[in-house]
């Protein structure tokens, strides 16, 4: 999900302000070697689910939720409604016998007695999970169905979780159990910055999400994971099939998830046409525009109509409906040739060249990028939605908020997109790792943003080397940085609510160091390519994610992991004296410290009076033993300046003593 309207900040770096080096006594140092290079044992998981090489195991198993959904948009008096069936086959091949499922029931957070509610705080937040008394899921029947057998069950619901007891234990390893659930649920106007609905000119648009009894995820480490559901932290599903039907008003056009199987009962012939034209298009082609919207000659019938997707091996669906939609699309060109499409809907306050016009545009680059640069989209169709989410993801379909413009759109669409990758693909625990998924997806935007249209919408002056600091908001993020309470391993719901944007800035960060200083870019993304080839529609954990990167970079970085994720320990490097022997000419003493601490490998700029430069670098295995390190440097004159880190790549606390100036 997005953090705030422009997350992706890039980096010039920080000014330098130069002074003459004091003496440092090791004694006065915070640096402790052990601390940091002392031995790091990562769980392990038993019966060989995963492997140390960060790795699926040899026994690796995960289960297998498959969805059909049949729901009806009813637009009430006082409120519109979903209601609807949904019949899951839950595959159980783990090797457990189960006496119960969970469920997850997402809309319980909008009842007024919800824990998210009352978790809120007394000035309110961005989630305004108070703000719709009337919210909450009505189940009003639970039918199990299990080797012929079929029985209705009173579910125990705690919050926004379900309990079904099985009146017979399902096996393990294939064994297959079917549960129906009918249900109903009124949609809020502000769904927790996460869907909704907003009024336009033209009509409301509806963005439907968690709209449908899912299941909870049984894996091989916690077994049940059934965190609650409470506002910051996202969600943590389960693989299948999907099959949907939506029935909403005919007037509607509605987009979702997955590929749309009845075009010809949905669509007029005009429609279906243009579609066509789209697939085989890289321009945007419009499929209802301005003009047409609203026109009783763009819907093929009146009354109600019902529209069926499917979507295979996802995670979650979600889809959207309006009678204010300008629709339009194009062709996405895959690297392995496979074409699908990129769509958006929006009303017509969105339109424009500046603003949704240029929608699809940006959707579809963003996956053509992500494509090629780490695995294939795997999916047929991508759609971005204008409404009320200032920005939000789900497998094939993004929510970004009608208001945005230029750079401001480019930035909420790749990023919301990039989560395709990032958990959809590499399906990780984003309720309780929010940083992985939204730190490695903002990492990846870097990217993304440089190579879109020769770089329209990157910051100036980066030579084509991605940073997340820049200009004006530098300071602003090194001193959140610096103040920040929660380790990055914090739950979501335990994080400080000024702290988490840290999942954001201080992952990506910690993966540019990690790429840019630590192992440079060909081992960094060979490594990080085999993690995510290796975790695709599976579920790593952030120790996965440690090991895949020790083994396949050949280092071990838990020196780095270890101080990055775990703790909020800084980082301070200074330079503390120069000093000759016989000489300048003869060579130069040079001593640096460690003062925090964290540590990193040190570069340093050098340069003579003779006018001589020269980068040095220093491994970070320097400070395995202390936090001072002497070196004799092959100086011919004296040595004018000395800078650490010059490219500014590092979040070091304290620049005043990377800078040496000679008196």
């Amino acid at each position: 999900m997005h953090y705030f309207k422009n997350y992706l900040l890039f980096a010039c770096g920080w000014l330098a302000v130069a002074f003459n080096a004091s003496a440092q006594s090791p004694d006065t140092l915070k640096y402790n070697h052990s601390d940091l290079f002392g031995p790091v044992v990562w769980p392990v998981t038993s019966n060989g689910t995963r492997s140390a090489a960060g790795k699926p195991g040899p026994n690796y198993w995960q289960n297998r939720a498959d969805y059909l959904i049949h729901a009806t948009l009813d637009e009430g008096k006082q409120d519109t409604t979903i209601m609807g069936d949904v019949t899951i086959t839950y595959t159980n091949n783990s090797p457990d016998n189960m006496n119960y499922l969970w469920l997850q029931l997402d809309q319980n957070l909008f009842r007024p007695d919800s824990r998210g509610a009352a978790v809120t705080p007394i000035t309110g937040d961005r989630f305004d999970v108070k703000g719709f008394g009337r919210g909450g899921v009505k189940v009003e029947s639970v039918t199990v169905t299990y080797k012929g057998q079929n029985y209705t069950v009173t579910p125990v619901i705690t919050d926004a979780r379900m309990q079904v007891r099985l009146n017979q234990p399902l096996g393990g390893k294939g064994d297959q159990i079917q549960v129906k659930v009918n249900y109903a649920f009124s949609i809020p106007f502000y769904g927790a910055d996460r869907m909704g609905r907003k009024q336009f000119k033209q009509g409301m648009v509806y963005e439907i999400a968690q709209w449908y009894p899912r299941m909870c995820v049984y894996d091989d480490v916690e077994g049940w994971n059934t965190l609650p559901y409470m506002g910051l932290g996202e969600f943590y599903c389960e693989y299948g099939n999907y099959d949907y039907y939506i029935t909403a008003p005919a007037n509607m056009v509605v987009a979702g998830s997955g590929d749309l199987l009845n075009g010809s009962e949905v669509l007029t012939p005009t429609q279906q046409k243009r579609l066509d034209e789209a697939r085989n298009s890289d321009k945007t082609v419009t499929i209802i525009s301005d003009s047409e919207v609203g026109k009783p000659t763009t819907r093929p019938s009146k009354g109600s109509l019902t529209w069926h997707f499917k979507m295979e091996n996802t995670r979650d669906v979600s889809w959207a409906a309006s009678t204010a939609f300008i629709w339009d699309a194009a062709k996405v060109n895959l690297p392995s040739g496979r074409k699908c499409i990129s769509q958006s809907v929006y009303p017509i306050e969105s339109a424009g060249t500046h603003a949704w016009g240029r929608s699809t545009e940006y959707l579809k680059n963003s996956i053509e990028i992500y494509s090629k640069a780490y695995i294939e989209y795997p999916w047929n169709s991508a759609v971005n939605v204008s409404g009320v989410a200032l920005g939000m993801e789900y497998p094939g379909i993004i929510f970004c908020l009608s208001g945005l413009k230029d750079g401001g759109l480019w930035g909420d669409v790749t990023h919301e997109i990039g989560h395709n990758w990032f958990p959809m693909i590499v399906g990780s625990n984003e309720r309780k790792y929010m940083w992985q998924d939204e730190g490695f997806n903002t990492f990846i935007n870097q990217y993304s943003t440089l190579m879109f249209n020769n770089g329209e919408y990157a910051p100036k002056g980066l030579n084509g080397k991605p940073a997340l600091y820049s200009g004006t908001n530098a300071q602003q993020v090194l001193r959140s940085y610096i103040k920040s309470n929660d380790p990055l391993m914090t739950p979501s719901e335990a994080i400080g609510l000024n702290d988490y944007g840290q999942y954001y800035n201080k992952t990506a960060l910690g993966l540019d160091m990690l790429r840019d200083v630590i192992l440079g870019p060909e081992r960094f993304d060979y490594a990080f390519h085999e993690y995510v080839n290796n975790w695709a529609m599976k579920h790593p954990l952030p120790y996965d994610f440690f090991r895949a990167m020790n083994d396949a970079a050949g280092e071990d970085l838990n020196w780095f992991f270890k101080p990055w994720f775990f703790t909020t320990w800084k980082l301070d490097q200074a330079i503390e004296s120069v000093s000759y022997t016989g000489g300048p000419e003869n060579g130069a003493i040079i001593t640096i410290v460690n003062k925090e601490k964290m540590a990193m490998p040190v570069e340093l700029k050098i340069t003579q009076a003779n006018g001589k430069t020269e980068l040095l670098h220093l491994p970070v295995n320097v400070w395995q033993r202390n936090g001072v390190w002497k070196f004799k440097y092959p100086s011919t004159s004296v040595i004018k300046s000395i800078v650490i880190d010059p490219d500014h790549q590092l979040p070091d606390i304290d620049l005043k003593n990377n800078v040496y100036k000679a008196d």
